[in-house]
């Protein structure tokens, strides 16, 4: 392993930053700070940076042809995904209308309309 480079954050931009850091630190349990001046919240292992664009615009899912393409989602495992999901959509997370998880998880969109997943935990 290399010692002199380490894995540090995952950078999200969305329309407001402050709002999606709120949700996620709130969703995951973490700590919110300051990175760079921009809104972060902070896992054991690393962060979440929240950057705000004026012309953010929110992926499609599922993908369409000539829409904005998700570029990546989080799965995050739980140990009971509807109870996970209920928080979820507490905190202003939605269920997405098409579903292909079956039991096994549940696709809902973060304030700022990037997909993620609540996975059965292994």
């Amino acid at each position: 392993m290399r010692q002199d480079i380490h894995f540090a954050n995952i950078t999200v931009d969305c329309k407001d930053a402050k709002q999606l850091c709120d949700f996620y630190a709130s969703l995951l349990g973490w700590e919110q700070c300051e990175m760079f001046g921009h809104p972060a919240a902070r896992g054991e292992h690393f962060q979440l940076l929240f950057i705000g664009e004026t012309d953010y615009v929110p992926p499609v899912w599922p993908e369409q042809p000539g829409a904005q393409q998700k570029q990546m989602h989080f799965d995050f495992q739980v140990p009971d995904v509807p109870a996970a999901v209920r928080r979820a959509e507490s905190l202003g997370a939605t269920v997405t209308p098409d579903q292909f998880g079956g039991p096994h998880f549940t696709t809902l969109l973060d304030p700022a309309g990037h997909p993620f997943c609540l996975c059965a935990q292994h």
